[in-house]
């Protein structure tokens, strides 16, 4: 079968290449296009477009950059109408995915699945008229948005939370600590985690207040997990301005919480990852 899968941003590309991962062993045909990141390429396929080339929050980002937006989905379009999948494959992202569900259903009668609910249950309820009429199977990953959708008469599948899957699959689970500080080069203190997003917008708004609160935490060493996508170059602004050391290491973010006596965390995804790590966190 023809795959089209739309991630837009970095927790759509692990849970799209989780997911991509889970096909290629049902379906030795798989064929996959999408808009994604790397996680998702790694798996194989056509990488369409980067997520980081998507990635816009807020109403001001949104606004500024609504040109790109529309010219990205006139593009994802135009691509769909061209590899013509067996079916597509949406990841969250509501904004720009609905818009493409939209278009599918009403111009290609190709099957859509929404794969991961976007949280229509904390705000924007009304989008689920839309996932009503344009979104053939919605599967979710939290439990009770099966009764929450029941009460708007919308059958939807609970199938697990990938979240748990990569946490019981991830490298490094029983690293002692002073086997991670050697390999980094890091001081025998203790950690403070810092997630500050996976957006470069959010990380602006998120990091600088994140490093000014684990000031006084002198005792503890900094350790920021950097986001796919973003430049090394971008958080050294940050770093180089900040009084005490800090350390930015990238693809190691299970492994930072796990070595971590606290994390301040961006709200999302993380915030789910560090509880099930058992790590205290404060939710920016």
């Amino acid at each position: 079968m023809k795959y089209y899968l739309i991630a837009g941003e970095a927790s759509g590309d692990l849970h799209g290449s989780n997911l991509m991962r889970s096909i290629k062993n049902r379906d030795e045909e798989a064929d996959f296009r999408f808009l994604g990141g790397d996680l998702m390429q790694a798996q194989g396929g056509v990488l369409v477009k980067h997520y980081r080339e998507m990635a816009y929050m807020g109403i001001i980002p949104v606004i500024r950059h609504a040109d790109k937006i529309w010219a990205n989905m006139k593009s994802c379009k135009k691509d769909i109408v061209r590899y013509r999948p067996d079916v597509v494959i949406l990841i969250d992202y509501p904004g720009f995915n609905l818009q493409i569900a939209k278009f599918v259903k009403k111009h290609l009668d190709i099957p859509v699945h929404y794969y991961i609910s976007p949280k229509v249950w904390a705000w924007k309820e009304y989008r689920v008229k839309s996932f009503k009429k344009y979104v053939d199977e919605m599967l979710c990953i939290l439990p009770f948005e099966v009764d929450f959708y029941k009460k708007h008469r919308y059958r939807v599948h609970y199938v697990g939370n990938p979240i748990v899957d990569a946490l019981a699959a991830r490298d490094h689970q029983d690293e002692p600590f002073p086997a991670f500080i050697t390999q980094y080069g890091l001081d025998n203190k203790p950690i403070i985690a810092l997630l500050p997003g996976s957006r470069k917008r959010e990380i602006e708004a998120n990091l600088p207040v994140m490093l000014r609160a684990s000031e006084s935490f002198r005792d503890y060493q900094v350790i920021i997990a950097g986001a796919p996508g973003i430049e090394p170059d971008f958080y050294d602004t940050y770093a180089d301005s900040y009084p005490l050391n800090v350390t930015v290491l990238f693809q190691q973010t299970y492994r930072i919480l796990a070595q971590a006596r606290a994390a301040l965390v961006t709200s999302g995804t993380a915030t789910l990852e560090t509880a099930l790590l058992n790590v205290p966190q404060v939710v920016c």
